[in-house]
């Protein structure tokens, strides 16, 4: 019987929207559970967050994904 489920929090990197601290202004008009995407480039791989707003208005970074670049 599984009693609880829990899973490592992901650690913000360089350009990560919480990387340094959560952002200085709430989200106010999005709604507590709404998901915020979050694309950029780190090295050679394009990355993509993904935030919740919790219930506090601050952001948790739920998922994280890693693209190689195309080479031209």
């Amino acid at each position: 019987m599984l009693a609880s489920c829990t899973t490592p929090d992901i650690e913000p990197i360089p350009g990560s929207i919480t990387y340094g601290g959560q952002p200085r202004t709430k989200l106010t008009k999005a709604p507590v559970g709404s998901i915020v995407p979050h694309r950029f480039t780190s090295g050679n791989s394009f990355v993509q967050e993904t935030y919740v707003i919790e219930p506090d208005r601050t952001l948790r970074l739920i998922r994280r994904d890693y693209y190689d670049l195309p080479i031209d």
